[in-house]
């Protein structure tokens, strides 16, 4: 099989030698010193999904447009900034009317208690054993990736970019299993998460479904499982650790992915969808993004996955096709201040007409206090609004030039994109 060769299509191939060689070596210390510093050079991610290949095998020679394939764009750790467009309090809104409802209850967490393998058996080969039947393909016309069965329903999880803009999409278990229809329920760009539901007498009889972890309980050091399609190559398992905690992800709506797990355990383009497993079969993660220097197209050593405990709130309301609605602030971070200033998290633009903007933040604003809660840094921010939801109020305590105020800001529901 000869791989993709345009996995990663957006601004990789104008970067010069000596940006490459940069971002690998920030990655590097990134990896050496595992609390990010926003201030760091960004590292170039690409999502973990595979082109259809052509009838002979080889990858397309035409590239899709950025538009129709967002599994295929460049993303920058910390791209807007270190967070302040990061996910806010979700909550359902439906389609059929503006009025705004609360969300479902999240997906149940499960105590996960290591499996014990069989004499002769691996442990990786017994989580394998009891995860694999549930893990399946899933193609859009445009490229393929992975999903999982979460229940006895029909149910199954993906990401975002994986089912992109189609309606319907092609579900198999197994290699000899039958190409099953599915139903694009609800779809999530924020979290890049999404729901696909096939009839559940087409599930097979051995395909037992994945429970989720709370993500929470994840430590560093951890043992990771990773069961995907890389490159159509159907329930390939690779076991690694989690390397980190906290890291942020940019969505394929161009805003923040928020406490992303990192792990070694090999993924590459076709994972995207797939479960990251912990010693119990359990499942601690949506694998979504791989890291990339810039110039190969496979796997280094640093993938990513949403985290489960974000795939448990958001899953409830796609699966009844709802849309999420997430808070929003409407600021830009430009690094955290630290030293001799004052600490906090350093405004560097303000969207036109958003809540920021209404509120009367400006640019070069540091963000001192939420509430009265201390903000160290941009993390601090985003996390802060991430605990909110749209119309809620807050009052930002902030420092400009020197003098030290405080600004009422009603929050308002993400738009679509970033403006």
């Amino acid at each position: 099989m000869t791989p993709p060769k345009h996995i990663w299509s957006g601004n990789w191939e104008n970067e010069s030698e000596e940006d490459a060689r940069r971002r690998a070596e920030a990655e590097a210390e990134r990896r050496a010193h595992p609390q990010p510093d926003p201030a760091e050079a960004p590292t170039t991610v690409g999502r973990a999904y595979a082109p259809s290949p052509d009838a002979d095998g080889d990858a397309p020679r035409r590239r899709p447009s950025r538009g129709r394939i967002a599994a295929f764009t460049t993303v920058a750790l910390l791209a807007v900034g270190g967070g302040a467009f990061a996910a806010g309090t979700l909550l359902d809104n439906d389609d059929d009317s503006a009025t705004k409802i609360a969300r479902p209850a999240a997906l149940p967490a499960v105590a996960s208690k290591p499996i014990k393998p069989t004499r002769g058996q691996t442990r990786a080969g017994a989580i394998y054993a009891q995860a694999s039947p549930a893990v399946v393909s899933i193609r859009n016309g445009q490229g393929s990736g992975t999903g999982f069965l979460i229940d006895d329903e029909g149910t199954l999880v993906t990401n975002d970019h994986v089912v992109d803009t189609a309606k319907t999409v092609q579900v198999k278990f197994g290699t000899d299993g039958r190409t099953i229809n599915g139903n694009v329920k609800g779809v999530d760009p924020s979290s890049d998460l999404a729901v696909v539901h096939i009839d559940a007498s087409s599930i097979p009889s051995g395909a037992k479904p994945l429970q989720f972890a709370d993500s929470t309980g994840v430590s560093v050091g951890d043992v990771a499982i990773a069961i995907g399609n890389p490159f159509g190559l159907d329930r390939t398992v690779t076991e690694g650790i989690v390397s980190s905690l906290g890291r942020t992800l940019q969505a394929p709506n161009g805003f923040q992915i928020d406490d992303v797990i990192q792990t070694d355990a090999a993924i590459n383009p076709g994972n995207s969808g797939g479960p990251l497993l912990d010693d119990g079969g359990k499942v601690i993660g949506v694998n979504s993004q791989i890291a990339t220097n810039g110039v190969s197209a496979g796997n280094v050593g640093i993938g990513f996955a949403v985290p489960s405990n974000t795939v448990r709130q958001v899953l409830p309301g796609l699966k009844d096709g709802r849309t999420v609605q997430h808070a929003w602030l409407g600021v830009e971070t430009a690094q955290t201040v630290t030293g001799s200033m004052t600490a906090g998290a350093q405004i560097a633009s303000v969207v036109t007409g958003g809540p920021a903007e209404s509120g009367g933040l400006q640019a070069g604003d540091v963000v001192t206090r939420i509430d009265g809660q201390r903000i160290n840094d941009a993390s601090d921010l985003s996390s802060y609004i991430n605990t909110k939801a749209p119309d809620d109020k807050i009052t930002l305590t902030v420092e400009r030039n020197g003098s030290k105020s405080d600004v009422d800001v009603t929050l308002k529901n993400r738009p679509a994109k970033i403006p």
